[in-house]
């Protein structure tokens, strides 16, 4: 099922609800019982949604509220290190020399899914598809924003606010 879901990903599309579901609710089913969990980007979709209440409460839905520009020029200006897994970025972690590992000097590449065109097309799909979620988790009364384009402003916000809620 990985291996189905890593395809649909490296070419910009969703994963199908019928896979996401059935690999999230099997490593769901692996906790110890009263555990949270912390799902990122799943669901991303309100049938996603309504799938996964049918089976796990969810508390607190959160929506991570940040502008396409900020989005695309920080996906797009990731490089990785292919053969050690280094990532470099080019606004907040770039390589000593342009284009190359800072501990061979191998060439650096990027990620399909990080290309600009890719990120774009994936934003249209998130319009599309995943954006109704957040009135789905407002109207059931769990949904809570936090706006921004810098994750060190945004991340001790939603710290915080994790750290005064009562789950389970």
């Amino acid at each position: 099922m990985g291996t189905q879901a890593k395809s649909f990903m490296d070419s910009g599309s969703l994963v199908p609800d019928e896979l996401i579901i059935q690999l999230v609710l099997e490593e769901v089913a692996k906790l110890p019982a009263e555990t949270n969990v912390l799902l990122d980007g799943f669901p991303r979709t309100v049938a996603q949604a309504e799938a996964l209440g049918r089976e796990i409460t969810v508390d607190i839905a959160i929506n991570l509220d940040i502008p396409e520009a900020t989005i695309v020029e920080r996906m797009s200006g990731r490089w990785i290190h292919m053969a050690s897994g280094r990532v470099y970025a080019y606004d907040y972690n770039p390589p000593k020399e342009e284009g190359k590992d800072d501990v061979t000097g191998e060439a650096l590449e990027q990620r399909e899914d990080d290309k600009a065109e890719t990120v774009m097309a994936r934003l249209r799909k998130y319009a599309e598809v995943t954006q109704p979620l957040i009135g789905y988790y407002a109207e059931a009364g769990v949904l809570a924003s936090f706006a921004g384009t810098e994750s060190d402003v945004i991340y001790p916000e939603v710290r915080e606010f994790l750290n005064t809620q009562s789950v389970g």
